[in-house]
């Protein structure tokens, strides 16, 4: 099932207790906007609670006001008006009570999974898997108002929840399966244990809701009631707000009770809540209250248990360690069922089963046994760790300021530890008692002499050292106590004369943006260490979302350093990691400063691009590097280096399609006479399958395989050359639709004439590539043209070629007319070359040429008949030919089923092929499954021919069109869409040739000889352009070459 549109939110607004946390908060919202994960006009609030303790309901309140304030300024008001609420979506989100399990809340604790889906790579917090569940699961078809979540459990909701919002008024709580515990505590809607933390009003109830904040002593719940000096009040979401709107309740009964999170030592402040009570009845009690329940949902509330959280975080039964986001040099020493995320684990370190990593960077060895939590830990704490083994223990690094300065504090504390019980509690798993007997500490150490036995607890036990008097503190200050050695007191002495705080004192010196700093930090770190693993270890896996991660948070270079470090190290991945540089240099541009496709020929990089075609690869990419510093300022600079390093990669590429020239050879024969013709003509091509599996590099990085017809088009062979010699010691060269109609001449007299050769576009560029791939000219010799020509054939040459089919036709004329054009001179000169020597030396002259392209068109035109070509994922580059062989009688009926139709379109597949390129070497998942498809599915379709079965064929036809389009898009015009679905009841199959975009269309007809009949069908389409049906038919001979006066084909 396709994910649904996410909601549209006006207001995200993010609620928390610390006025410090409020700038962190903000950020976190903002970098997710940036990952897209929230939609770009979106309002993000990031708000401080007026009071630590306002309770859900007051925190409500005050984040529907700062979101009404917002809104109102936005459009324009002096004052709050609901009326801004009326086509707001507003989504409320509480960050919740302190969690001592994670320095940053519930919110932002780190999940064991990935999301492949993702367009930024990033760790997943739980703060990401609430907003994608209320903007994709549970927002989708709700009117507007305001949802509120918490963000203190862990939510499950099945993509579609069934939630019916017809006729929809009042208040609605989602209710899902979960726990008795978390019921009692945080509301109940129904028995069974059907609970949840998420709530909508709609924009009548949130305008009811809005209204009580003007209203004393409700007005006390917001910051604009604090700062008039009105007196807190403790307000519950569900046990104040929504619960005066519930059936069932009486407005005594209602008035007279208590929330639970209100607990008993407040009953002073009864009164007081009582009158805010009755504010709320007057004001909401007409609202009605609904409940839908989702059963396939779920939730687990985030306790401050260590043992739940570690249950939530690891996946009981599993074989092995889940490892998300991290880079782990020995991972058989991770046990089953343990995680590890966002960390970097060098050396042996050993995991045991039901154990959680986070945010570490560590080097062993060590052993982490069973039932731990360790997290926040740099490689500089590792040393504390050597010759331990932990077990049921949660270890953390902390950063802390403290009077304003950064520190770091280390705390432990035990699987089993319960923060909150008084008296009879437990430290490090063992009884306070215990406890002090092990190691000498003595309750004075860690409470006042005036706290009663009764009332001693975890929380308050002034445990944690941060700060000593001589020293950094490290975890060896805490971990001393797990096994006290016979030091005399060293350690003990050492600890209490630390300075020590309990962890509720702790709580508000944590320094979250120092925290999320060096999360962000370790996370970049294996990054880049990924990074450089996937190149090396040549893995179709996509740096894209990588790259978005590093350009949006503010940390290219680093990156950039990596990729530059791949290419200069390793040959067999240099051009793809400079794709990744000009992919991070096009996301740096932020889609401003032009396309990406463009010229790459400026002067300055010509030093660095002299360099890779030195094969000096070491030597580019430094050059390379240098350059790049200089074009970083703005958008349109960042582009056009990002062009020149996908040229820089187009030189390696063409390095790589140069080892073909391993598989060409000549064999020397007589010369034809001075004057004599040698004619060279072929039929055009017709791909049926596996195109774009030849393009280099998928040719040889994948290896590819591609089933193609070489086929005249009515009746004729439409491509040839013809070449001779001529006793002028100067080249020829002529360029026409026809043999006998030449459009245009060129004259060669000098070496100066032939630069341009590399320049497709020039005049006889082809030609002209063709003499020196043939070894007939050497542009690089000290001899002039003439002195070359003279000494070697005593004269010249003059070589035309023609091809009958408009240019962009899609049937593989270009390639074919270069290996005619080769054939020809080749013959010329006396030098007779094999069909599959000249495949390749057809491979080599366009990648002189610089067209670069596939080896699918030569072999599709040059051998007859019905074949597969195939080439091996490996260097050199070889292509293999395998005939394939059908049924008697099949290749007419195959003629007769066959037509070509010109849509009248053109399109250079040059513009198509670069994009494609671009998403392999990005290894885009969809195009990497597309390229294995299209090998795949050449198999499929040669086995259609061996059977003869035209509606196998017409299937395989549709299938490669589809793929086609996946790995170009764009390659289908709306005129062609219409003229393909106008013929489609007439055909078993159709598809574009070649790249697409235009060119001819190729179709199996359902019956045979269909020409007129489809002629009229067009004719009756408006719209369609200059187009026209012509007949097709399998060509048996392939290329043939003769000499005028000697029909002998050879």
């Amino acid at each position: 099932m396709e994910q649904p549109k996410g909601v549209d939110w006006t207001v995200i607004i993010l609620t928390c207790q610390y006025k410090d946390s409020v700038h962190v908060f903000q950020r976190e919202l903002e970098v997710r906007q940036k990952r897209e994960q929230i939609p770009a006009r979106t309002l993000l609030l990031a708000v401080e609670d007026p009071e630590t303790r306002v309770g859900s309901g007051g925190a409500t309140l005050n984040a529907l006001l700062v979101a009404a304030e917002h809104l109102s300024a936005r459009a324009g008001f002096t004052v709050v008006t609901s009326d801004v609420l009326h086509s707001a979506r507003i989504l409320i989100l509480h960050m919740g009570r302190d969690f001592p399990l994670d320095d940053c809340g519930r919110a932002f604790t780190c999940l064991p999974v990935e999301n492949p889906q993702a367009p930024v790579e990033a760790v997943v917090c739980n703060l990401d898997c609430l907003l994608d569940i209320m903007s994709h699961r549970l927002g989708p078809g709700s009117p507007p108002g305001v949802w509120v979540c918490s963000t203190d459990m862990l939510l499950s909701v099945p993509l579609d929840p069934g939630i019916s919002w017809d006729n929809f008024r009042g208040a609605r709580v989602i209710a899902l399966p979960g726990s008795m515990a978390y019921a009692q505590n945080h509301g109940v809607y129904l028995t069974d244990s059907q609970v949840s933390g998420v709530a909508f009003f709609s924009v009548e109830t949130a305008e009811h809701l809005l209204a009580t904040h003007v209203s004393p002593p409700l007005d006390a719940c917001t910051y604009m009631g604090l700062d008039s000096g009105a007196r807190p009040v403790q307000l519950s979401l569900f046990f104040d707000i929504l619960l005066c709107m519930a059936r069932n309740v009486n407005r005594e009964d209602f008035l007279s009770g208590h929330p639970p999170e209100m607990g008993q030592g407040d009953s002073d402040i009864a009164g007081y809540l009582q009158a805010a009570r009755a504010e709320l009845w007057r004001e909401l009690r007409d609202q009605p209250l609904t409940m839908a329940y989702v059963p396939d949902g779920s939730y687990s509330y985030m306790t401050s248990s260590a043992s739940e959280f570690l249950y939530s975080l690891t996946f009981p039964g599993a074989p092995s360690a889940q490892v998300v986001h991290s880079q782990v040099e020995e991972p058989q020493l991770l046990g089953a069922e343990s995680s590890v995320v966002s960390c970097l684990l060098e050396g042996p370190v050993q995991l045991g089963p039901g154990s959680v990593l986070q945010h570490c960077h560590l080097q062993g060895p060590l052993h982490i046994g069973t039932g731990c939590l360790v997290s926040g830990l740099d490689a500089a704490q590792c040393e504390a760790l050597h010759g331990l083994e932990l077990h049921d223990l949660v270890l953390q690094g902390h950063h802390v300021r403290l009077h304003g300065a950064p520190s770091r504090v280390f705390t432990v504390f035990g699987r089993l530890d319960s923060w909150e019980r008084r008296g009879t509690g437990t430290y490090l798993n063992m009884s306070w008692s215990e406890f002090f007997q092990k190691t000498g500490v003595r309750t004075w150490d860690l409470w006042d002499p005036d706290t009663p036995p009764v009332e001693r607890c975890l929380l308050g036990a002034r445990l944690f050292p941060v700060l000593h008097p001589s020293r950094t503190l490290g975890p060896q200050d805490m971990l001393w106590m797990l096994d006290p050695q016979e030091d005399g007191g060293k350690a003990l002495r050492a600890w209490r004369a630390c300075w020590r705080l309990s962890w509720e004192q702790l709580q508000p010196c944590l320094d979250r943006a120092a925290t999320l700093a060096f999360r962000r930090d370790l996370f970049f770190r294996q990054a880049l260490l990924k990074a450089r693993h996937v190149l090396e270890a040549r893995q179709d896996l996509s740096l894209r979302p990588l790259i978005r991660a590093a350009v949006r948070e503010g940390c290219p270079r680093p990156l950039l350093a990596t990729l530059d470090q791949a290419a200069a190290g390793d040959p067999g991945v240099a051009a793809r990691a400079l794709a990744c540089v000009a992919d991070v240099l096009g996301c740096m541009a932020e889609g401003q400063g032009g396309l990406r496709s463009g010229p790459a020929a400026n002067p300055e990089w010509m030093r660095p691009f002299s360099y890779l075609e030195c094969g000096d690869l070491a030597g580019g990419v430094q050059a390379l590097a240098q350059e790049r510093d200089k074009w970083l300022s703005r958008p349109a600079l960042l582009v056009r280096a990002a062009r020149h390093y996908e040229g820089a990669g187009q030189i390696l590429i063409r390095q790589a399609v140069m080892s073909a020239q391993h598989f060409v050879s000549t064999e020397p024969v007589e010369l034809p006479a001075p004057g004599q013709w040698v004619v060279a003509e072929c039929p055009a091509r017709v791909d049926f399958s596996g195109g774009w599996s030849d393009t280099p590099p998928l040719a040889y990085e994948l290896g590819g395989a591609v089933l193609g017809l070489a086929v005249r088009v009515d009746g004729r062979r439409p491509i040839g050359a013809r070449a001779r010699r001529i006793p002028e010691p100067e080249l020829w060269l002529a360029v026409g639709p026809r043999q006998d109609k030449m459009a245009m001449k060129i004259v060669c007299w000098s070496l100066d004439d032939l630069q341009d050769y590399c320049q497709p576009h020039a005049p006889g560029a082809l030609l002209k590539a063709a003499f020196i791939c043939a070894g007939i000219v050497h542009v690089g010799s000290k001899l002039s043209l003439r002195e070359q020509l003279l000494h070697t054939f005593g004269g010249g040459f003059e070589l035309h070629t023609w091809s009958e089919l408009p240019h962009g036709s899609g049937l593989g004329t270009s390639s074919i007319l270069a290996g005619t054009a080769l054939a020809a001179l080749q013959r010329a000169a006396g030098r007779l070359v094999g069909t599959e020597a000249l495949i390749h030396a057809v491979l080599h002259l366009e990648q002189v040429l610089t067209t670069g392209g596939g080896w699918q068109d030569q072999v599709g035109g040059l051998m007859p008949g019905i074949k597969v070509g195939h080439s091996r994922a490996q260097l050199p580059l070889k292509v293999e030919v395998e005939e394939i062989t059908v049924p008697e009688g099949f290749v007419q009926k195959l003629n007769d089923h066959l037509l070509l139709v010109y849509t009248g379109k053109t399109r250079l597949a040059r513009n198509l092929l670069q994009d494609v390129l671009r998403s392999w070497y990005a290894r885009l998942p969809a195009v990497v499954q597309n390229a294995h498809s299209l090998v795949r599915h050449t198999e499929e379709c040669a086995e259609a021919f061996r059977q003869g079965s035209l509606p196998l064929l017409g299937q395989c036809l549709t299938t490669y069109w589809e793929q086609k389009k996946l790995m170009a898009p764009g390659c289908e015009p709306l005129a062609v869409r219409r003229m393909m679905d106008v013929l489609a009841p007439h055909v078993h199959g159709q598809s574009l040739a070649g790249a697409g975009g235009g060119g001819f269309l190729y179709l199996l007809t359902k019956e045979p000889r269909q020409k007129e009949t489809l002629e009229a069908v067009l004719a009756k389409t408006e719209g369609l352009g200059n187009y026209s049906v012509h007949l097709v038919e399998v060509d048996t001979q392939g290329l043939s070459l003769k000499l005028l006066g000697d029909e002998t084909s050879t």
